[in-house]
């Protein structure tokens, strides 16, 4: 009798204790998602928008996803899967590249990895300093990845992983496979760089601050019932930061796209890069571009392609963030069900 007594108290600490462990796994999952669409899922994209910004020769700009989807069908059905998910490696390389320059020029410098509650003029200087210079260390192997990404699978053959931190090095000291003399020199492409960096920082941390304080104040408005606290907690306590962070990351990316566009075409130019034709989907095309720097480039671009040349291959930004949005929305839909059914 008096274990019985005991019973229902016991049952209830374990409900919590499930309960609290499939919150953490539901968090857990959620993040998990949306870091495979970010790096994995997306990367198709990624490359047919590279490859489409450093195109000069195409016809069609590809400003809508309709068009995007059609060439991406197309390179997958001459070339394959692989073609769309080239490069994937060496972009995971240079994020941790560039993690690590980060971490340790912070160590070893006064410049702020992080901006306190309290911070000054001095301290935001120093933390964008900061930024600028972890791009600019990682610049070579950074250019080194874009010749993956865009380089058309057909004749390139197959690349170790590695090889873009042996090309970014050769890139410094002058040796490697061999370039044209239309290389640019890398300290003409340091202040793009660095400029697309820090912007790109600047307007995702500005972007994602706002998202995040609006979503807050109308989640501390909405009032909840007692059957879906679990629920809504658990939704509150992840979504906001998932949301505010997609949110940031469009908005960088869709701002920046010119500059994207022509830091690109300056990084290939003289590599001896050869991609694949975006106008058709099969055959492929040199790039053979003679640009002195940013500003004759965004000349040469006005001038020939029109203020849209700027943005060639914009379709495969709505496609990749309309993606993001479908699987987070499909994974809320998931855990919200789960933890309903639990509850």
């Amino acid at each position: 009798m008096v274990c019985l007594a005991f019973l229902p108290s016991v049952l209830y600490n374990l409900f919590l204790f499930l309960s609290e462990q499939l919150n953490r796994f539901a968090g857990f999952g959620i993040g998990l998602a949306s870091l495979f669409t970010e790096n994995v899922l997306a990367h198709p994209c990624i490359v047919l928008r590279r490859q489409c910004q450093v195109n000069y020769h195409a016809r069609n700009y590809h400003l809508t996803p309709f068009t995007i989807v059609n060439i991406m069908y197309s390179i997958n059905k001459t070339q394959g899967p692989r073609a769309l998910w080239k490069g994937m490696g060496s972009t995971f390389i240079v994020q941790g590249i560039t993690l690590g320059t980060e971490g340790i020029v912070s160590e070893f410098t006064p410049l702020p990895r992080e901006l306190s509650h309290k911070w000054s003029l001095k301290q935001i200087g120093g933390h964008l300093l900061l930024k600028g210079l972890t791009h600019v260390i990682a610049m070579p192997f950074y250019s080194a990845s874009l010749i993956e990404t865009v380089q058309s699978e057909i004749i390139r053959d197959n690349p170790g992983i590695l090889d873009c931190v042996k090309e970014g090095i050769g890139r410094v000291v002058g040796m490697g496979v061999p370039h044209s003399k239309r290389l640019l020199p890398l300290m003409v492409l340091i202040f793009p760089t660095a400029l697309h960096g820090v912007l790109h920082y600047v307007i995702s941390s500005i972007v994602q601050k706002l998202v995040l304080l609006f979503l807050k104040r109308e989640n501390s408005h909405s009032l909840s019932t007692e059957s879906s606290t679990s629920v809504q907690s658990m939704l509150d306590a992840y979504f906001p930061e998932l949301i505010a962070s997609f949110a940031a990351s469009l908005c960088a990316d869709v701002m920046l796209y010119p500059l994207e566009t022509v830091l690109h075409r300056l990084h290939i130019q003289g590599t001896r890069t050869i991609i694949d034709n975006t106008d058709l989907g099969y055959e492929v095309l040199p790039i053979n571009t003679q640009y002195e720097g940013v500003r004759d480039c965004i000349n040469t671009i006005k001038r020939e392609e029109g203020m849209l040349g700027f943005y060639k291959g914009f379709g495969a930004v709505i496609v990749q963030y309309t993606l993001h949005v479908a699987v987070l929305q499909l994974t809320k839909i998931i855990y919200s069900t789960l933890l309903q059914n639990v509850s």
